[in-house]
């Protein structure tokens, strides 16, 4: 998925402005250009993909602390505390997508053991499946105010990466038609079969096996 170059040319609008921890409107002065914020999210989700990629390299993350509801939160947390108020925190309100706000805590975490189960029990599921499923599991549930695509995205990624056995080591390509792909997360929430979403998302090799 690419970024609209257009994008950055607006202002923050005043309603989304609240949101902003008070250390972040300092830092990006006013008004704030929508393109100064996203520039800062990138960077700083991209520090937390590497340390969480190193551990897992390193083999002090597995699988397993990877698919709880207790990572899934601290993952948005470390993502969007350092930027929003909300980060970490669990959506308390209806919307018109994911379950009611009643029901995350529990569909986040029977939902992940379900699918750490049939990894276990079930030959059949690839790594490459493993992460797409968690990921588009979450997208239905939508945990979170906001940033759920981009957290369920790196889950997927991470999840990805520690299932892999010996080999290249792959990763997903997000860079793709971003309307036939919210078309087949929206064919999930209807039939929660991730098949056609898992074909759709491609993968590339990450490092050559040694």
């Amino acid at each position: 998925m690419t970024f609209d170059p257009d994008y950055g040319q607006t202002l923050l609008s005043d309603e989304d402005q609240v949101g902003l921890t008070s250390e972040v409107r300092e830092l990006l002065g006013d008004p704030i250009l929508k393109a100064d914020l996203y520039d800062l999210e990138q960077l700083i989700q991209a520090q937390v993909a590497d340390e969480f990629v190193q551990e897992i390299l390193e083999g002090s993350l597995t699988l397993d602390d990877l698919m709880t509801d207790y990572f899934v939160r601290e993952l948005h947390r470390r993502m969007y505390e350092p930027v929003w108020t909300w980060g970490g925190r669990q959506r308390s309100r209806e919307t018109n997508i994911g379950v009611a706000p009643e029901q995350i805590t529990v569909m986040l975490r029977t939902s992940l053991d379900d699918i750490r189960f049939r990894w276990a029990q079930e030959d059949r599921v690839s790594a490459r499946s493993l992460g797409i499923t968690a990921h588009a599991e979450l997208v239905h549930i939508h945990p979170f105010v906001d940033g759920n695509g981009r957290t369920t995205r790196l889950l997927a990624d991470l999840v990805f990466l520690a299932a892999q056995g010996e080999g290249d080591v792959l990763a997903y390509d997000w860079n793709f038609d971003r309307d036939e792909y919210i078309g087949l997360l929206r064919e999930y929430d209807a039939t929660l079969d991730p098949g056609n979403l898992i074909e759709f998302v491609p993968v590339t090799i990450l490092r050559d096996a040694e």
